[in-house]
């Protein structure tokens, strides 16, 4: 059985890594948080009021779900960028990294002084990862992007269009960004490979655009090899059918399967009949075939069904809520989940001070799919929590650490402003 890397009997991937991770939201964050359970150091590199991610959807005090799972394991600096001093040390911080990841619309990290030719001309060996919604050049390549926006400009939501009227669906989860983050993620990894064969680093680029784009790629093959072909399923029987107590999905990809089928909804005579003799003829009777199918399966329980089509090595399965899927047998024998107990994360008052809450949140997460190269989950940081610590680490002396405090231009969670 593969578990999390954890008894130290080889070192992670990226151990001794230092990234520098000052970019915001999930693509950017998730992108530097693979890096971490990989065994990178991360500091996380916000502004005192936070990261926006902080502050939308579920949330607690300054504790979000999407902050939880995309920067679980980070150490955090609050750091104001818009001053002199700011930039200053941000600029020292990113040259004494092995990777920085940034995702400022096209021109604002070189306004603050970490653009990638700046850096890298001073740092040849770092491996710079740009995160944009649209890419570095371009007629839309200064234009702000969300997950939702892209999902609809890259025709992600017309691949997931619904197919009885056409009308264009987001997909329920944050694809665009997620799958922005494992890209950037990979090409982080393969620049670091070239950097160990060749000493230098370099820029790798990754946009919300191509990468929701790339991730159609069979989509796109289909639309070019006939771009006016009515959309149907591949194979049939084929769907999401309603059993007597809830959903199911079933594909048949061949005769053999549909003699499971067959046998398994206790329809011999289906095989028998020339509309269903061969995968052609299934599909051109698609909406007949998928509608007997629905007929049979409507009459008894799920359970029955997955007994019988298991039984007959039918590709099938229920489908399952987020409840369902906590449950389900191959997820708990394969440690899918781990749970991270996460402190709650109280709003400071405006004096900087910050009234306990003694919370603790269960969060049952997955973490990267192979578990031998990931280590354990931790908490993910509070605004500035590490903020000193970071600062020392990096060579700054005490005197200037009080300094940059004073001017607020770091701030350290739980001192109060002076």
């Amino acid at each position: 059985m593969q578990r999390d890397q954890s008894d130290g009997s080889e070192p992670l991937p990226f151990e001794g890594l230092r990234v520098l991770d000052v970019s915001q939201g999930i693509a950017g964050p998730y992108c530097a948080q693979i890096l971490w359970q990989q065994g990178a150091d991360v500091i996380k590199v916000e502004p005192p009021a936070g990261d926006w991610g902080r502050s939308i959807g579920v949330h607690h005090g300054q504790l979000s779900a999407l902050s939880a799972v995309y920067n679980a394991g980070k150490r955090a600096l609050a750091l104001d960028a818009s001053t002199e001093s700011g930039k200053a040390l941000l600029l020292e911080l990113a040259l004494q990294a092995d990777v920085v990841v940034q995702n400022y619309r096209p021109g604002v990290a070189e306004r603050l002084g970490i653009g990638a030719q700046a850096l890298l001309a001073r740092k040849p060996s770092l491996v710079y990862v740009s995160v944009s919604g649209y890419g570095p050049d371009g007629p839309y390549a200064k234009l702000a992007a969300t997950d939702s926006v892209l999902q609809a400009d890259s025709g992600l939501m017309h691949s997931n269009r619904d197919l009885a009227t056409g009308e264009p669906r987001k997909v329920g989860l944050l694809l665009a960004d997620v799958a922005t983050g494992l890209y950037a993620a990979q090409a982080a990894g393969a620049a670091l490979y070239r950097q160990a064969r060749t000493g230098r680093g370099g820029q790798v680029q990754a946009s919300l655009f191509d990468a929701s784009i790339a991730f159609q790629g069979y989509n796109l093959s289909d639309f070019n090899m006939a771009p006016d072909a009515a959309v149907s399923v591949v194979s049939a029987p084929n769907g999401t059918f309603k059993a007597r107590d809830g959903y199911m999905n079933m594909a048949v990809l061949n005769d053999v399967h549909f003699a499971g089928v067959c046998a398994a909804l206790e329809q011999p005579h289906w095989r028998d009949d020339p509309r269903f003799a061969t995968a052609a003829a299934r599909l051109a009777h698609a909406p007949l075939i998928n509608g007997l199918v629905a007929e049979v399966l409507a009459t008894r329980d799920r359970e029955h069904w997955v007994a019988c089509l298991r039984e007959n090595d039918v590709l099938h399965s229920v489908v399952r809520d987020y409840r369902d899927l906590y449950a389900h047998p191959q997820a708990i024998a394969q440690q899918t989940f781990q749970t991270l107990r996460q402190p709650a994360q109280p709003t400071p008052a405006e004096d900087g001070r910050i009234t306990p809450d003694d919370r603790i949140f269960e969060l049952r997460l997955p973490g990267m799919p192979d578990r031998g190269t990931r280590r354990p989950l931790v908490p993910s940081p509070a605004i500035g929590e590490h903020t000193v610590a970071i600062l020392r680490e990096a060579g700054i002396d005490a005197a200037r650490i009080e300094r940059l405090q004073a001017d607020r231009v770091v701030v350290q969670r739980g001192v109060p402003a002076p």
